[in-house]
């Protein structure tokens, strides 16, 4: 690994930990970034299902709270809660069509808003995921960084889907969706395929100064 690719590493490191980097307050670009992870084909997906990431939206941040909740009161307005942690309703700004969406709790109603993985848990899986123990894979599937509300129908859509297979159709949103992608990738040790890489550096090409998020 050159210099130069130690310094990235470090940074990075560093910002997704959230600590700040005494010498620099500068945040890592997409391109800083996806120029230090490994590029491999999809592994099998031999083994996979969705128990190996732990019980679904476990309380990982000991809030008493459900993750699920968590990310619905995080990115919904007007929101009316049933008690501090079960939401009856609000409004969902979608960041993937640009769509305003009304959540109502309920059975027909629940999944017009839907918590998608942005990295998809089988497309983890099959980038290095299987590698990792349990309790990792639990924090992954419950990190915020890894977890938007959207519209149900194109969570529906974009399946396991990486940026090679699918993105967002609010154009606006594609530089934001792919630096979240390759945040949580490096943030967990993951891979990416070479028709992902490629797709993702065709679209930062538009915002090259885009940077990694965080949170």
């Amino acid at each position: 690994m050159s210099h130069w690719e130690i310094r990235i590493a470090l940074v990075l490191t560093l910002f997704l930990a959230g600590i700040p980097e005494a010498s620099s307050a500068l945040s890592p670009t997409v391109t800083d970034v996806i120029a230090t992870m490994a590029v491999k084909g999809r592994a099998p997906k031999t083994g996979y299902t969705r128990a190996q990431f732990g019980t679904a939206w476990k309380d990982v941040d000991g809030n008493s709270c459900d993750t699920r909740n968590d990310i619905l009161k995080r990115d919904l307005i007007e929101i009316v809660y049933k008690d501090r942690c079960t939401i009856l309703s609000g409004i969902l700004p979608d960041p993937y069509s640009g769509e305003n969406i009304d959540f109502v709790r309920g059975v027909a109603t629940s999944s017009a808003v839907q918590i998608d993985h942005v990295v998809a848990l089988s497309n983890a899986w099959q980038t290095g995921a299987f590698k990792l123990t349990l309790e990792k894979r639990t924090a992954f599937a419950n990190d915020p960084l890894n977890l938007l509300a959207v519209k149900g129908a194109l969570n529906s859509q974009k399946g396991d889907g990486d940026a090679a297979t699918w993105l967002p159709p609010k154009k606006s949103y594609r530089c934001a969706y792919v630096a979240r992608q390759v945040a949580v990738k490096a943030k967990y040790g993951l891979w990416l395929t070479a028709p992902e890489k490629a797709a993702i550096v065709k679209i930062i090409a538009t915002c090259p100064k885009q940077v990694v998020p965080s949170n």
